[in-house]
């Protein structure tokens, strides 16, 4: 029903084209139409908003690219930008600790053991990044996927909320090297999509011994080194995707991801300050289940587009 909504929404912008003389789709490369923008404002929308929160940034990403129609290689090359818009607003947000770390690294205890938590936090997702990779892309980017994902991902984030565990780890500076490295090899099961990064590694920090406020923090922190090592090893991956003539495309993705992740992270450590991770595992088996609802009643086709 959706996307017959939206091919019927497709033939009024075709009519408009005709009359106009605008173009009306898609097309990376050249002149950017309007659909192309409102693509590119979306998927910056959605990256901002659920990179950072445990609901899956990469799982909202294929199945909003698929219903809007954005797909093909190029959507690496996009996708890589806005992930970097995303990761900028975290370092902006945390600028302070970053820096404190930076001039305390050769003198002081404390920067130096962070430092060392995030490289053996960060080592298991780079090992397991390079060995299954494409093999994850390939068989599991796909909405059903997503949406399974989502669904046991919630659950297991009511059990872990509603289970007792003893806090050891107040603050980031008290994680110990093998809190540190048991937090990254959760982070290695958000290589299924659907599962979220973010989510993996704060309900990981809290059966692990992390606050709620630790655990947070530490998964922004990780995901510094974590995005920008897959940034880079994609953007050299499909370098050969990045043209010029794709600069506003890229531009308006990057800016709208900085703006709205930032008003995610902001809100998020408000609202952990006084409430659990409940309403987003409600929310994630919500989702979930429509999705596989409208799949299994042949309400919208989700092999119609390839992300």
């Amino acid at each position: 029903m959706i996307q017959r909504l939206a091919a019927s929404s497709l033939n009024i912008i075709e009519s408009l084209e005709k009359t106009t003389g605008c173009a009306s789709r898609m097309t990376f490369g050249g002149n950017m139409d309007f659909w192309t923008a409102i693509q590119a404002l979306i998927l910056g929308v959605v990256e901002g908003l659920t990179e950072f929160l445990p609901i899956s940034s990469t799982g909202h990403q294929i199945i909003v690219a698929d219903l809007i129609g954005f797909g093909g290689e190029r959507f690496e090359a996009f996708n890589i930008i806005i992930q970097l818009g995303a990761i900028l607003a975290v370092v902006w947000e945390f600028r302070r600790k970053i820096l404190d770390v930076v001039i305390g690294l050769p003198t002081q205890r404390n920067a130096q053991r962070f430092t060392v938590n995030l490289m053996i936090a960060v080592l298991p997702a780079v090992v397991l990044g390079v060995i299954f990779a494409d093999l994850i892309k390939h068989y599991l980017f796909n909405p059903i996927t997503v949406a399974t994902a989502l669904v046991i991902g919630g659950v297991i984030m009511l059990w872990a909320e509603r289970r007792q565990h003893a806090v050891h780890a107040h603050s980031v500076d008290d994680i110990t090297w093998k809190e540190a490295l048991k937090v990254g090899l959760a982070q290695c099961l958000a290589m299924i999509p659907g599962t979220s990064r973010s989510g993996a590694t704060i309900i990981g920090g809290l059966l692990f011994g992390l606050s709620r406020k630790t655990a947070t923090e530490f998964s922004f922190f990780l995901a510094m080194p974590t995005m920008v090592g897959a940034a880079v090893y994609s953007g050299y991956k499909y370098r050969h995707l990045f043209q010029p003539d794709d600069l506003p495309v890229f531009a308006i993705g990057f800016v709208t991801s900085f703006i709205f992740a930032m008003i995610a992270v902001k809100a998020l450590l408000k609202f952990i300050a006084s409430h659990s991770y409940a309403a987003f595992a409600w929310y994630r088996i919500a989702f979930g289940l429509v999705i596989l609802a409208t799949w299994q009643f042949g309400w919208i086709d989700w092999s119609a587009v390839k992300p």
